[in-house]
């Protein structure tokens, strides 16, 4: 980001049953979608929608890498946090770190890179670099509402 400060967000939530798998304590994949979920409400928090129209044309940001260390088994009730932290800004994509917690127990940590593309008519997904209008919301100048 062109402001090079370190962006942070945190987020809370509770692990819902359906998060569980049949030993009890939340499934893998659930976790990557607590981070995706997160980085949604980050860029929301910053006035950014995940799929948008930018100068009549469709742009989103699907992910190209994701990856989950597990350090501790969360179960159904659990109250966690999860920080987000911008790692990487390119030219056209965004990695995020992110550490989940419950209370100050680290309990996971991962990293996902999302590259922004236009959605062509037919289906096909084109990188392109971030538009200046997004890249001014993520160095925090303003949610453009």
């Amino acid at each position: 980001m062109k402001g090079g400060g370190v962006e942070h967000f945190v987020t809370r939530r509770q692990v819902e049953f359906a998060d569980t798998d049949s030993g009890g304590v939340v499934h893998f994949s659930r976790y990557l979608i607590f981070m995706e979920t997160a980085e949604h409400q980050f860029l929301a928090s910053r006035g950014i929608d995940v799929d948008t129209r930018i100068q009549g044309k469709r742009v989103s940001w699907p992910r190209v890498s994701a990856r989950c260390s597990y350090s501790r088994p969360l179960v159904f009730g659990d109250q966690i946090q999860i920080e987000v932290t911008v790692a990487r800004c390119g030219r056209t994509s965004m990695t995020y770190a992110f550490v989940l917690r419950r209370g100050d127990e680290e309990v996971a940590c991962g990293e996902m890179t999302s590259v922004c593309c236009v959605i062509e008519p037919d289906g096909r997904f084109t990188a392109i670099p971030i538009p200046e209008e997004l890249s001014v919301r993520l160095d925090g100048g303003g949610s453009g509402s």
